[in-house]
């Protein structure tokens, strides 16, 4: 099959992660993959298994760039491409102008909770199938009415369980105890909260370590300095460092005893579910997503969302029991290669690009 994947995106973050796997284990499956990118995109360099030339870069300003529309219908039909795949909102309208006249069939994935707006339905009557990363994901799509509902499937975000099966685990009560946790800094990901949380742990674990792996995309970089000013209000600057992006999250992942995740919201949650694939037990908020993903008590523990003192209480209880912490691990491992391999949601991709013709 011959399919052009569109993605407008300037930094990466879980959709690129996404699309990246998506589309080299689609090459390594057999298909002919294109991909259009924006200028200097950061995803390029994590395309690896396709072909340099069938990469093209275009600037992707807008949903309604016409002239990068033109072009991209030129590549569509000058390669037959069968399928067009966009991941990022404001590429849509322009895949769906990509596709023009053509025989290829429109699939958009869809990996926020965010509403879509007025110009998506004037330009998406043609889609053929929405993929949403989660359940949560796809219901919010339901309740927009944009798309036919018979056109929405869920498939859940996989990962390459390779890179996390030799994750050394650090032994129980060799170290310091380490607790984690990734994702872009902004208050949705309730960074505040696991901040606070750690203050009321460390009143009973002072050698316990918190670290946030991620990057502030904010303008003016004002949620980074909200924290370092709250971790400094608290005294915790010996206790808590923000280490930036990980670009190595198996490396990352291997520092630590526990991963959190305090987030407000989350459509699906691809960190916590790298977590589990790499043997790290796992706390989050009751979010959306993570409710999906972890059983609770079973594979994780989940915690009512914005509840500091109860999310101290898990974190702490964990830390204090290796046997627990272990246990919990062994089955999120499991649930992970059954649920959320690479593998299985590229054939569920697979199989929503032959359902469409």
């Amino acid at each position: 099959m011959r399919i052009l994947q569109i993605c407008s995106a300037r930094e990466i973050g879980g959709g690129e992660i996404h699309l990246a796997g998506l589309a080299n284990t689609l090459v390594q499956r057999g298909h002919d993959v294109f991909a259009a990118l924006c200028p200097a995109s950061p995803v390029r360099a994590l395309l690896s298994s396709l072909r340099p030339e069938n990469i093209v870069e275009l600037p992707m300003r807008n949903s309604l760039n016409l002239a990068t529309a033109m072009k991209l219908s030129r590549l569509v039909r000058a390669n037959d491409i069968e399928i067009v795949h966009a991941h990022v909102a404001r590429d849509y309208p322009l895949a769906a102008l990509a596709k023009g006249r053509s025989n290829a069939r429109l699939v958009l994935t869809r990996h926020v909770l965010f509403p879509l707006n007025r110009i998506h339905k004037l330009t998406l009557r043609r889609t053929s199938r929405v993929i949403a990363v989660s359940q949560a994901v796809a219901e919010s799509l339901h309740s927009q009415s944009v798309f036919d509902a018979k056109k929405i499937v869920t498939i859940h975000n996989g990962i390459d369980l390779a890179k996390f099966e030799n994750v050394d685990v650090r032994p129980a009560g060799s170290q310091k105890l380490r607790v984690g946790t990734a994702g872009h800094l902004a208050p949705i990901q309730g960074h505040e909260d696991f901040v606070r949380a750690a203050a009321l742990v460390i009143q009973n674990c002072p050698d316990t370590e918190f670290v946030i792996a991620g990057e502030d995309k904010s303008q003016a970089r004002e949620n980074r300095l909200a924290l370092e000013r709250l971790i400094h209000e608290l005294g915790l600057n010996e206790n808590i460092k923000l280490i930036g992006w990980a670009d190595d999250m198996p490396a990352f992942l291997a520092t630590l005893d526990l991963f959190v995740s305090a987030a407000r919201s989350e459509p699906f949650g691809l960190a916590m579910v790298e977590a589990m694939a790499a043997g790290v037990p796992v706390v989050a908020t009751a979010s959306e997503g993570a409710r999906e993903i972890i059983d609770n008590n079973q594979t994780g523990r989940l915690i009512t969302i914005g509840d500091v003192a109860s999310l101290a209480r898990a974190i702490d209880e964990l830390l204090s029991d290796g046997t627990e912490r272990l246990r919990l691990a062994q089955n999120a491992k499991a649930v992970v290669r059954e649920r959320f391999s690479l593998e299985r949601m590229v054939a569920r991709t697979e199989e929503v690009y032959e359902s469409t013709k």
